[in-house]
């Protein structure tokens, strides 16, 4: 049985440039150009366009001219099957009207709503209304729990009814749309904090005397992380490890990288593996975790004995740590012993320096985000040099701890003249004589 469904003019969508005329067969008589009063160029909102899918557009019924909730005309569009409809459907359509007795896509028979199936996956963002046989309600309610925004039934449609619906279906997909973007958005955030905690570790330092601060920066704007890492730990013998490493780019599989590096450090530390031992067994973890060959990561590593006056340091392609004693400038440690970043070569060694540090001391680890940051607007960057010679005087101004990082960072954003680029992180542990 056809649709009665309204009918204006052939393709109304045409006089407002937002489709291509379709001949609908038959002549149509001409009506007077419209007003442009007719459309109120004030609202927000845009007319809605309706897009009538049912095989036999020519026997139906011309009723009269559907409106929406601010008196506006609703645009109609009609298509014959589903090969048509794909391709009168643009983005300026809002509701789609199906005929659910439409023939299956592929001769699919024995599912009777396949047909709506084929069009929600067509058109994931479209409110669409399901046209059934009076009293076939079932299948009228199995459209709406398979993805319609409502059913209605053939013989009992009418302007009134279908202009309310269209518009009930427009504003539920919206609704529908709004919510499931706002729960994606809670388990992203979910996922982001998760994987934030794992990146941002509590430091295992019960028992030990030292003191620890950390600040982060991740570089993408409205990130919670980055490609930065660090951890802290102290093993059973009283040897505090510290280790700081970046993994090459900013983005979240950087991010989900360095985590599954970190971890392995603190895997293998609590092991009791260190120094050079230690790096080759991170730089197999790397390469059979990272998702492209160019991927490498660049790594920190630093033993504090038991005593807490002496440490061992390894360096794969990081900046050494800056120390600082009383009485004396802060400096950076050796680095003439830098090895490959990992992932770089294969089969690489990584010295292990043995480095005095005294009764007092504070030790500075750092990723190369923190130096590369431009000073001003000229293309000098601040450089390890330049960041020495600003821990120095911060220190000359009595700042600690948390207090250093932070005025640090914030410093050095000021140097670049806003947000830094690179992802940021930095560790501080102090131990007093």
């Amino acid at each position: 049985m056809p649709v009665p469904i309204p009918r204006q003019r052939a393709i109304p969508a045409v006089e407002s440039g937002q489709a291509q005329a379709v001949h609908q067969g038959g002549p149509s008589k001409e009506e007077p150009p419209r007003e442009e009063a007719t459309v109120d160029t004030n609202a927000a909102a845009p007319n809605l366009t309706l897009l009538v899918i049912e095989d036999d557009p020519g026997g139906s019924p011309v009723v009269p001219e559907l409106l929406d909730s601010a008196g506006k005309p609703i645009r109609v569009r009609t298509a014959r099957n589903l090969t048509e409809a794909e391709r009168l459907l643009t983005d300026d359509v809002h509701c789609i009207l199906l005929d659910l007795a439409l023939p299956a896509p592929g001769g699919a028979d024995d599912d009777e709503l396949a047909v709506l199936r084929h069009v929600l996956h067509l058109a994931p963002r479209h409110a669409v209304l399901a046209l059934t046989a009076s009293g076939d309600a079932e299948r009228g309610a199995e459209a709406v729990r398979v993805g319609a925004q409502d059913y209605l039934f053939r013989d009992e449609l009418d302007a009134r009814l279908l202009s309310r619906a269209i518009r009930y279906a427009v504003e539920r997909k919206r609704s529908d749309t709004a919510e499931r973007r706002l729960a994606e958005g809670r388990v992203r955030a979910q996922e982001n904090r998760r994987l934030e905690r794992g990146l941002l570790p509590t430091p295992l330092l019960e028992g030990s005397s030292l003191r620890f601060a950390a600040r982060y920066r991740p570089g993408r704007s409205r990130a919670l992380l980055g490609g930065d890492f660090y951890d802290v730990v102290r093993t059973p013998d009283g040897t505090v490890h510290a280790m700081i490493g970046d993994v090459c780019g900013h983005g979240p599989d950087e991010a989900a990288l360095g985590v599954e590096l970190r971890i392995a450090w603190r895997a293998l530390t609590l092991a009791g593996l260190c120094g050079d031992e230690l790096l080759g067994t991170l730089q197999q973890v790397l390469e059979h975790e990272r998702s492209d060959d160019e991927i490498f990561a660049t790594l920190c590593t630093v033993d504090i004995a038991p005593d807490g006056r002496r440490a061992g340091l390894c360096l794969a392609g990081h900046p050494a740590p800056v120390v600082c004693r009383p009485g004396q400038p802060a400096g950076l440690l050796p680095q003439e012993n830098n090895g490959p970043a990992l992932g770089m070569l294969s089969g690489a060694r990584w010295p292990r320096m043995q480095v005095p540090l005294g009764a007092s001391w504070s030790l500075m680890l750092y990723t190369d985000g923190l130096i590369e940051g431009r000073v001003g607007d000229g293309r000098e960057r601040l450089g390890q040099d330049g960041m020495v010679s600003l821990v120095r005087r911060l220190r000359g101004e009595g700042l600690a701890g948390e207090g250093l990082l932070r005025a640090a960072v914030n410093e050095v954003r000021e140097l670049a003249g806003g947000e830094l680029a690179d992802d940021v992180a930095v560790l501080l542990l102090d131990r007093d004589g």
